[in-house]
């Protein structure tokens, strides 16, 4: 019956090329949809990691150490910079800016911190800002160390490129000194956000909270999370038509042979392995699509303007749910065998 099923395969070569292709690009699209969802995780992850904090000292109560955060002034960074288990702290302010880029602006999510502190990341190119009207920016601005970088009334110099920082969605992020942002966010007031520690302190201030990396990934995925459900239903409805589009495959070659069927069952061949013909030819349709999916997210994925980061994970699993999709799809072509009557290899169309 297997070889049958092969054979049939063969006949209809077409027709199962088409769903291959159809079912990978659909296999493809669930892929890039995962990794975006996965590629605001990885920006956020990667943003944090690269201020080289281990703790954010911020008020209680407050969300998060940038969007969900309350400001405060700084008059307590000593208290805590003297707590036992703290090697270095840094006052550190966030704010969401807009950038002219000719007669249009441009989203960006500023951070500063101290030239020299933790909070101020690595540069690939130049170096960090020293003074208030010096500034570092993200790569995939697309700007130059000597450029001006105009950010509200206020004239920046940009003195360094850190590679590929985003959050929010592909959103640039600017580096500036605290005083720097301070002026540009709060008015010159001394003001921050939160106060970046290294190392593990054993308690804070009365009044204040510690939260850890993890905490701030959480904090700058927040504004994601609806996008994030968007993304997982649009993948669950590609899923549905990857199984609608096997299941029509599966259905109309069972409708094709139903004569062959009804022989088989008047020969005496096991139900269970007419079922298996079926089946195979489903899970061979499946696991086809899907290396075809993962060759065209390897395509698809870089021209996307946003960060698609597809964890290895799903590459692993998408065999596991090709099958189980194969499988789900044949039901209506296997119900359709089971229920053929065997005096149909003896009588009329």
């Amino acid at each position: 019956m297997l070889s049958a099923a092969l054979r049939d395969m063969q006949w209809r070569t077409r027709r199962l090329v088409i769903a291959i292709v159809s079912t990978g690009l659909i296999f493809a699209m669930t892929l890039v949809l995962t990794g975006l969802a996965n590629g605001f995780r990885v920006e956020a992850q990667r943003a944090v990691d690269s201020l080289g904090v281990d703790r954010f000292v911020v008020k209680f109560g407050a969300a998060g150490p940038f969007l969900g955060s309350t400001p405060f002034a700084q008059i307590d960074l000593a208290r805590v910079a003297g707590e036992p288990g703290v090697a270095a702290a840094a006052p550190l302010a966030t704010a969401a800016l807009a950038i002219r880029e000719g007669s249009a602006t441009r989203n960006t999510t500023a951070f500063g911190a101290p030239e020299h502190g933790p909070g101020m990341p690595v540069v690939s190119q130049g170096e960090a800002p020293m003074t208030p009207d010096e500034v570092a920016v993200s790569s995939t601005l697309g700007r130059h160390i000597g450029d001006n970088l105009q950010v509200g009334a206020h004239t920046l110099r940009i003195v360094g490129i850190v590679p590929n920082s985003t959050a929010l969605a592909k959103t640039p992020n600017i580096f500036l000194t605290t005083e720097g942002l301070q002026q540009l966010a709060y008015n010159g007031q001394p003001m921050v956000t939160s106060i970046g520690i290294v190392g593990i302190p054993q308690q804070v201030p009365e009044g204040y909270q510690a939260l850890d990396r993890s905490a701030g990934v959480t904090d700058l995925l927040r504004p994601m999370k609806v996008a994030g459900s968007a993304i997982t239903m649009v993948a669950v409805l590609l899923w549905i038509v990857a199984v609608l589009i096997v299941g029509s495959v599966v259905y109309l070659s069972a409708l094709e042979r139903m004569r062959d069927f009804a022989v088989f069952k008047a020969i005496g061949v096991p139900t269970r392995s007419v079922l298996a013909g079926l089946a195979l030819q489903a899970v061979v349709v499946a696991l086809l699509a899907a290396a075809v999916g993962v060759i065209l997210t390897q395509v698809l994925a870089p021209l996307f303007p946003m960060t698609v980061a597809v964890p290895m994970s799903a590459y692993l699993t998408l065999p596991a749910i090709a099958v189980a999709i194969g499988l789900l799809a044949s039901v209506a072509g296997l119900r359709r065998a089971v229920a053929v009557d065997p005096a149909l290899a003896f009588g009329g169309p």
